[in-house]
């Protein structure tokens, strides 16, 4: 399991610029709400993990803030560098968090763009605490797909042809999660016992895809990305064709962000 997680981690940095060009950020709002619940400064200095090609990295840079993004994928973290080169107050380190030498007591935040759950818990949390100064914040933050109205029954109908085509891909025949059906990581976090009671906030969006943006998409996914090349070219052209001939070309995706910050335990 463990050299299976190694391995789907590191896909992503095999399609690099398509992961950039496809993956969706996350609303302005929740950059906002980062701010004031971490309660930093605009002299603060952040730790990104994973910052991948900075999706969640340039609105911060954007807002002055100096940063430290740590990124495993050499492909990836030289689109973030190229596209943070404007910005000199952000850098951006190639290697494993799990690697990466602590910086004690150096950062106002740390922020962590869905890939957190990417990290070994054990060794990141301490890591964590060690990097925050006193009174220092951590923010955690994934998109999640949901069920929106708006899908029109696409979701349900792509079900069929994941159990046909991809079966090692479904992990259950549960439909799509409601905004409130959501599990949330509030009692998971806490439980470190090194952080104090978590903040949690969501916000609910969509998303529209044609059939050609959304094979993109799914070509970003180490689930999808593991599958063997004949498998997936015969998978993607029936989700294709199934959204060109049944959905007039183009989908709807309901997303869920969902935020966690939590201060350190002084």
């Amino acid at each position: 399991m463990k050299d299976e997680r190694s391995y789907l981690r590191s896909t992503f940095d095999t399609v690099a610029p398509l992961y950039d060009q496809v993956r969706p950020g996350y609303p302005e709002a929740m950059y906002d709400d980062v701010v004031s619940l971490s309660g930093i400064t605009t002299q603060a200095r952040i730790l990104e993990i994973g910052c991948g090609t900075g999706q969640a990295t340039v609105p911060f840079a954007r807002r002055g803030y100096r940063m430290l993004c740590i990124e495993l994928g050499e492909n990836l973290a030289a689109i973030a560098k190229h596209k943070l080169a404007v910005y000199p107050q952000v850098e951006v380190h190639r290697g494993a968090f799990e690697d990466w030498e602590v910086e004690k007591n150096a950062f106002d935040l740390v922020i962590s763009a869905t890939a957190f759950h990417w990290v070994n818990p054990a060794i990141a949390y301490s890591k964590i605490v060690q990097a925050l100064s006193p009174g220092g914040a951590i923010a955690l933050f994934w998109n999640i797909h949901v069920h929106s109205d708006k899908s029109l029954g696409f979701f349900e109908a792509v079900q069929k042809l994941y159990r046909q085509l991809a079966p090692e891909l479904v992990k259950d025949d549960k439909p799509l999660p409601r905004e409130n059906e959501v599990p949330i990581k509030t009692s998971e976090i806490e439980q470190t016992g090194l952080v104090s009671k978590v903040m949690y906030r969501s916000y609910k969006w969509d998303a529209s895809y044609d059939s050609a943006t959304y094979i993109k998409l799914l070509n970003t996914y180490s689930d999808h990305l593991n599958l063997n090349s004949t498998t997936r070219a015969r998978f993607f052209n029936a989700i294709s064709d199934l959204i060109d001939t049944k959905f007039n070309g183009r989908i709807t995706k309901g997303y869920l962000t969902t935020l966690y910050v939590a201060h350190k335990l002084v």
